[in-house]
């Protein structure tokens, strides 16, 4: 699921600032594309945590209703595929109870074969997952 959210830069002496209205929450960056970036795993973040937590991810505000603190503030978009993002980031591991039939374990175990690694393999492809 992709989306835009607003965010408003604040440019300071050594850091663009970034608030997130949509989330209420600041990070910061080293420049303008930086503070995007920042941004946008910030919201990733907080939205995949709200999926795990079955809470219900804010729906973008109108950029236009969102209002700056500072004349020379930024409003601007960032987009973020929260799909996309558990994909990239979520790393952690899921234990599953797979069967196979005794000799084929045997056999796996005799040539030394990570079994793990050869379902993830096959998964990917079934899926077609280039990536990772």
């Amino acid at each position: 699921m992709k989306r835009a959210y607003p965010i408003v830069m604040s440019k300071g002496a050594e850091h663009v600032v970034v608030f997130v209205p949509d989330f209420n929450i600041n990070t910061q960056g080293t420049d303008y594309a930086n503070a995007m970036e920042m941004a946008r795993d910030a919201i990733g973040l907080m939205g995949i945590d709200m999926e795990d937590e079955k809470e219900p991810i804010p729906r973008p505000s109108d950029v236009t209703a969102v209002p700056k603190e500072h004349e020379d503030d930024v409003v601007t978009l960032v987009d973020v595929d929260f799909t996309e993002y558990r994909r990239k980031n979520d790393m952690r591991t899921v234990r599953r109870n797979v069967s196979l039939p005794s000799w084929l374990n045997a056999e796996a175990e005799r040539a030394g074969v990570n079994v793990s690694a050869i379902l993830q393999t096959a998964l990917k492809q079934e899926l077609q997952i280039t990536e990772r």
